[in-house]
């Protein structure tokens, strides 16, 4: 990849390497990379619409060779449903194109439970079936004698009598799964509660903890490359906290778009194990290089902006593209804060990009 500049810049305690930069890409992300790695809500669609310029751009990348899997921490669809939207959004897809933390727990749950095993679901259909193609049977009650519990997110109007089926499993020593601990999800109207949510009610009320195959950990990161076959993949995706970190997590390139969860003050904030190898506004971002961000006197310089420090807070100067404006400004936090949290004010450079 040569193409690519500034993949990290430091190495941190322990040896881990520190991004202090966004980086170069002298290519088309869509030619760089065989395969992206597509979350869907908040980077392809929210509250079931497709997000502005999504279907125009992943049809330009699949049209130029780039293979697109969508890999979702959302429990609730089942692959075939995910396609059929995704279909009709504008954006032809089949099952197989569609990994979900349902098939991420499930083969986890396969792998220390005989097969045939009864499994308590707390959660949608998609986990359901995504249990029975790892030969398990999902059940409906603590009473039916499950040997795990599986649970994901099943929707807004998920009733609260399975969070007291699961705590009286769990208290009574079954092991408790959980596809994804998300704390929140994009939905047409603003911010929802996702399944991490719920996982905290069922923690609060049994004092355990489950195993998490979701992302950012290794299970759901495996679940992919398996089912992609993926050599040269680019994850894609809303949230520092799930898919960038997951992608750093499995030593994968990431894009971080700016259509979901994390806005542009949260970015500059981020520590080290959340920092995105580029940044881009939508997903036209796959269809274009990502320009050098470079040393520029005291500060850092990206198309024709410069951010720099004066006293305690981040400024920018200049005009421009705003997304120029934000590489260059993460340039300066994530420089000045090493593997931690910067602690600069941001809010007026953000405000001053346009990007508040």
């Amino acid at each position: 990849m040569g193409e690519r500049q500034g993949r990290a810049d430091g190495v941190a305690d322990g040896g881990t390497q520190v991004r202090t930069r966004p980086s170069r890409s002298g290519k088309a992300l869509s030619e760089a990379y065989d395969t992206a790695l597509l979350d869907l809500d908040g980077v392809v669609y929210a509250g079931g619409e497709a997000i502005a310029h999504a279907v125009d751009a992943l049809g330009a990348a699949r049209d130029g060779g780039m293979h697109l899997a969508y890999v979702t921490n959302n429990a609730l669809r089942t692959p075939e449903a995910v396609a059929a939207h995704l279909t009709e959004l504008g954006v032809p897809a089949e099952a197989g194109d569609v990994i979900t933390s349902a098939q991420a727990v499930a083969r986890l749950i396969s792998e220390q439970v005989p097969e045939g095993s009864r499994v308590l679901v707390i959660g949608g259909e998609g986990l359901r079936v995504a249990l029975r193609e790892r030969g398990l049977v999902p059940v409906e009650s603590a009473d039916d004698g499950p040997v795990a519990v599986a649970q994901g997110y099943g929707g807004p109007d998920l009733p609260w009598s399975r969070f007291a089926e699961a705590s009286y499993a769990i208290r009574a020593g079954v092991p408790w799964f959980a596809s994804n601990t998300d704390l929140t999800i994009p939905s047409a109207r603003g911010i929802a509660p996702g399944n991490g949510a719920a996982v905290e009610v069922v923690r609060i009320a049994t004092g355990a903890e489950p195993q998490v195959a979701g992302k950012p950990l290794p299970p759901m990161h495996r679940e992919t490359i398996l089912r992609t076959g993926a050599e040269r993949a680019l994850v894609v995706g809303d949230r520092l906290d799930t898919d960038i970190e997951g992608a750093n997590v499995g030593g994968v390139d990431s894009l971080l778009v700016l259509t979901g969860v994390t806005d542009a003050a949260q970015l500059l904030r981020a520590e080290a194990k959340y920092r995105p190898t580029y940044v881009d506004a939508d997903l036209r971002g796959l269809l274009a290089g990502q320009p050098e961000v470079v040393e520029k006197g005291d500060g850092f310089g990206c198309g024709g902006w410069t951010a720099s420090v004066k006293g305690e807070a981040l400024v920018v100067e200049g005009e421009g593209a705003a997304m120029d404006g934000l590489r260059a400004m993460c340039a300066v936090a994530w420089g000045r804060a090493g593997d931690g949290a910067c602690e600069l004010e941001v809010g007026e450079a953000v405000e001053r990009v346009g990007l508040a």
